[in-house]
């Protein structure tokens, strides 16, 4: 071969290796599916049944920070229509046992009675001598504690005020209910619970605002409850649901013993895995119809990146065999819808 033959094979070879430092592999590689857990417990008890379903997850989010707890005390009704005390009780000394170095319960209740008044019926009040944590009643809180947010996008006419406290918080942690809403919601769960968290009737510029006649009266009502969640992102859901509202909701309604507890750190998918839940009882022709995740709550929350886009995305944990058997008629139902 000649030395120039040569020299210009080599500067081809020496390009074709350098043009395929840059091209795509010839072998498709396939792209794993992010997976994300929720805990799912069967039983009919609240204290063992918090414990275990933080237990599953195997996080610590809380760990050396201050925490705010969101709780339902929408009403001082018997849970399913508000957070159980027991549930409350358990989650508050899991944390500190956890590592929390402070913990601050966050709560606005209404329309109706005043969060003060519903925190005393429901025991609260004594519950924070007890333990030791701090209470923000958002139904009193002034024009400076609030901070102005609009999502991108959103169907809020001018956004919304939301509390400083959460906005600010290291570490949120959550509990809801499960159980429908018949006031247009259709589902009140973990995406639901975060309604609770804007003002009574503080505006933007600090007049007289109702944010529920402008949720309520909208025909993206589901769509802006998604929204709301934005604002914020929580470490921890639990979701009790040993018992449930089929139908009705969110104070009262048909009432049954589903004896299940969840837990997650991912709004979406634990609201999914709720819904799922709460065809298999048999529930409103709302919260029946359709595939879960075209649900406009969840549908919504899943196209603004707060979780999972699909059914495939969520890993049911449990402990036992009961909780197993009952996984899997659940992640069955989630595969239908």
């Amino acid at each position: 071969m000649e030395r120039r033959e040569f020299i210009k094979k080599i500067s081809l070879l020496g390009g074709l290796a350098l043009v395929s430092r840059y091209l795509p592999a010839c072998r498709p590689v396939k792209e794993e599916t992010a997976m994300t857990k929720v805990s799912l417990v069967k039983t009919a008890d609240r204290v063992e049944g918090t414990r275990q379903a933080i237990k599953l997850l195997k996080i610590n989010p809380v760990k050396g920070k201050a925490v705010v707890l969101k709780p339902n005390f929408n009403t001082a009704d018997p849970a399913p229509g508000s957070t159980h005390i027991d549930t409350l009780r358990t989650l508050i000394t899991t944390l500190k046992e956890m590592g929390a170095k402070k913990i601050t319960l966050a709560e606005r209740s209404g329309p109706g009675d005043t969060s003060r008044n519903i925190m005393e019926k429901k025991g609260v009040l004594r519950l924070a001598t007890e333990l030791g944590f701090d209470i923000v009643n958002l139904q009193e809180m002034p024009k400076s504690d609030w901070v102005l947010f609009r999502p991108p996008d959103s169907h809020w006419k001018d956004g919304f005020l939301f509390p400083r406290v959460c906005r600010e918080a290291e570490s949120i942690v959550q509990t809801c209910c499960l159980k429908t809403h018949q006031f247009g919601g259709h589902f009140t769960l973990s995406l639901k619970c975060s309604v609770g968290m804007l003002p009574p009737g503080l505006g933007p510029a600090g007049g007289e605002y109702s944010y529920m006649n402008e949720l309520h009266s909208s025909r993206f009502q589901r769509q802006m409850i998604a929204e709301i969640n934005t604002a914020y992102s929580p470490d921890l859901i639990v979701m009790d649901g040993v018992e449930a509202f089929v139908d009705g909701g969110p104070h009262m309604g048909t009432r049954v013993k589903a004896e299940v507890m969840l837990g997650s750190s991912d709004r979406v998918a634990i609201d999914a895995v709720g819904v799922a839940i709460l065809r298999l009882l048999g529930t409103t022709p709302d919260v029946s119809r359709g595939k879960i995740f075209e649900q406009d709550q969840i549908k919504r929350a899943a196209e603004l990146g707060l979780g999972v886009k699909s059914a495939d995305q969520i890993e049911l944990i449990t402990g036992d065999k009961d909780s197993a058997e009952y996984a899997k008629k659940v992640k069955e139902m989630l595969g239908k819808g």
